[in-house]
């Protein structure tokens, strides 16, 4: 049984991680003013790669990578698509509005896990994907002519690609087993390799190696790729995964929030009412029962 002083530190772990990954949403945006897009997605998942191969070393579990196919199309949709398609996105987008529109991966990945994996969907997950589309239309505002709709679309594609990222993932553990930490790592770096290519290949702005872009790399690097990391991973061994999983809802929340704060992206009024929606059916989908929890 968890002690209420373990509950306790693991609850402020959980606050610190959505804190981490909200800002790194207003970082990724403030970094464009210094690199192209694809340029700083890739030296980052570079790097987070080499910490993470490093903890499995300093941690004692196996360096040998799991299955290579199906850990590089983790790689490709976890990594390249999802990390690559939302940075594109905050070229044109808002660091809120396209935080909010990515973490509707777990839409997505309930559609895919219906389609892939052949999980059943209940009356409840219809539901909450019919309030996400609610949701997302008032976040979308078709009526006014979608806004920017590239950045949409990219940041809808980003979520799209993580949710297919996971849904492989969870195939991959039922079959082969690997341990977390492992197939995160090597995942990564297949994924980062697959952005090197890109940035490569996709005319970009210079590098502006100021203390400003350095400060951005590092805090992706070593506090969102990493330090986060680890402690979502104390969140989720002491707390239920449902609390979990709930308030891991606050990371687009809280992203908006800051955005308006730091970059004065203020949210309109439809878009408060999107957030309303996406937060109803993320509950609805993930099958949570407040009350309990």
């Amino acid at each position: 049984m968890t002690s209420p002083s373990s509950s306790r530190g693991a609850v402020l772990a959980l606050l610190v991680t959505i804190l981490i990954w909200a800002y790194s949403w207003v970082v990724m945006k403030q970094v464009l003013s210094h690199a192209g897009p694809f340029d700083f997605a890739a030296i980052r998942y570079v790097l987070g790669a080499l910490v993470l191969l490093g903890a499995l070393v300093v941690f004692r579990q196996p360096l040998r990578p799991p299955p290579l196919l199906p850990t590089i199309a983790i790689g490709l949709c976890q990594t390249t698509a999802f990390q690559g398609l939302g940075q594109w996105a905050l070229v044109n987008g808002g660091a809120g509005h396209v935080a909010l529109l990515a973490y509707t991966m777990p839409f997505w990945a309930v559609l895919l896990a219906w389609f892939i994996l052949q999980e059943r969907l209940t009356p409840q997950r219809w539901f909450g994907l019919g309030l996400a589309a609610v949701g997302l239309t008032c976040i979308i505002e078709p009526w006014h002519g979608l806004g920017n709709t590239g950045s949409t679309v990219l940041a809808i594609g980003a979520g799209a690609a993580w949710a297919m990222g996971t849904v492989l993932s969870k195939r991959v553990f039922l079959r082969y087993g690997p341990t977390p930490l492992n197939l995160t790592a090597w995942q990564m770096l297949f994924g980062a390799l697959a952005l090197v290519v890109i940035a490569l290949c996709v005319p970009q702005r210079s590098i502006d190696w100021s203390w400003g872009f350095i400060g951005g790399l590092a805090y992706s690097v070593v506090m969102a790729s990493s330090i986060a990391w680890g402690l979502w991973l104390l969140v989720l061994h002491r707390l239920p995964t449902a609390v979990a999983s709930l308030a891991s809802l606050g990371v687009p929340i809280v992203s908006v929030l800051l955005a308006w704060a730091i970059l004065h992206e203020r949210p309109s009024v439809m878009e408060a009412v999107g957030i309303v929606f996406i937060l109803l059916g993320l509950v609805a989908v993930s099958g949570l029962r407040l009350r309990r929890s």
